[in-house]
């Protein structure tokens, strides 16, 4: 047999271990160590709740649009942006803190970072306390000290009115911690013009009186799970025909505050138009749910989340149009 060699003089024939090929995946072990830090990312914002905290957004940005009554400054909304995130976020991480052991219990929440034991209740505490420093000094520094303070109120009313005293205490629980989910509304504004105004406060009542139907139907359709937790949600405690009852007074509530703002905030017939629509379209479905309450459907049978997710539809509209019209009015 002919012996090929290179210049270097290296026999061709000798056993020289091959390469592995490009398409082969790497060993297991490799690939675990690999996803390892990946997952630990993805841990911590699953800690912060990034679904809820888009729904604070969405009430956030519109705000900024009327307050300057136009497009407001860009790194004015990108700041409020990025340290308003940080703090839902920091919020929403010291909840999980708090929550740990009922959102093991829950079909709805066992499968967060604390539940599944990917991150310790010690790092999510210091997690979510570290971006609640982080958010408060960077409004306090980049934007200014009214926006700084609403932040902070929301972090604290979020922890320890809501999650450490209502929660687990009161069917009212979701009424008044609701509180700080309309907190961003405030902080919006604030952050374009330095103060609070009627405006911003008709809108801040358009998200408490939204919030309590909101959340009181999802927790129709994960009664259950509230009831191994022990969390008294009104849906737990009450009737369903007094949930629909009371989610339709709201809802009532609701619509009526959006109106108002027509007239305080001057604005024009865009947001009217939409404001009026969108009100009989979600006091229909809160009728939708009376009409079948009374007639004996419980259970499933409701479909309260039909209602739940045309609530997020109905909010988002109205706050889009708040953004809209002042750029046409």
């Amino acid at each position: 047999m002919t012996v090929l060699s290179n210049k270097r003089g290296i026999d061709l024939d000798e056993q020289v271990p091959e390469a592995p090929a490009s398409g082969l995946a790497p060993p297991p072990a490799e690939r675990a160590a690999r996803r390892a830090p990946l997952a630990s990312v993805r841990a911590y914002v699953a800690l912060t709740k990034p679904r809820v905290i888009e729904l604070l957004l969405i009430t956030t940005i519109p705000v900024m649009f009327l307050a300057d009554r136009g497009v407001p400054p860009l790194s004015t909304v990108l700041l409020t942006l990025a340290f308003g995130t940080m703090s839902a976020g920091a919020a929403n991480a010291v909840n999980c803190y708090i929550d740990r052991d009922i959102d093991a219990k829950m079909r709805r929440t066992r499968r967060r970072p604390l539940a599944r034991h990917q991150v310790t209740p010690a790092r999510a505490l210091i997690f979510g306390v570290t971006l609640a420093v982080l958010s408060t000094a960077g409004f306090l520094l980049a934007v200014n000290p009214v926006a700084a303070a609403g932040s902070l109120f929301a972090i604290l009313f979020y922890v320890f009115v809501y999650s450490l005293l209502l929660k687990r205490r009161t069917s009212q629980n979701v009424v008044w911690g609701g509180i700080a989910g309309c907190m961003p509304v405030l902080i919006g504004w604030a952050a374009v013009t330095g103060s609070v105004a009627w405006t911003p406060l008709v809108l801040f009542g358009v998200v408490f009186f939204w919030t309590p139907p909101h959340t009181w139907t999802l927790a129709m359709r994960y009664r259950e799970d509230y009831a191994v937790a022990k969390v008294p949600m009104l849906p737990v405690v009450a009737s369903e025909r007094r949930v629909v009852v009371e989610s339709l007074v709201y809802t009532y509530a609701t619509v009526a505050c959006s109106l108002l703002l027509w007239p305080v905030a001057g604005m024009g017939p865009v947001y009217g138009a939409v404001a009026v629509v969108l009100g009989l379209v979600f006091l229909a479905e809160g009728h939708r749910l009376l009409k079948a309450v009374r007639a004996g459907v419980t259970g499933v049978h409701l479909r309260p989340m039909r209602f739940f997710h045309l609530s997020n539809v109905y909010l988002a509209l109205l706050f889009t149009a708040v953004a809209v019209d002042p750029l046409l009015h």
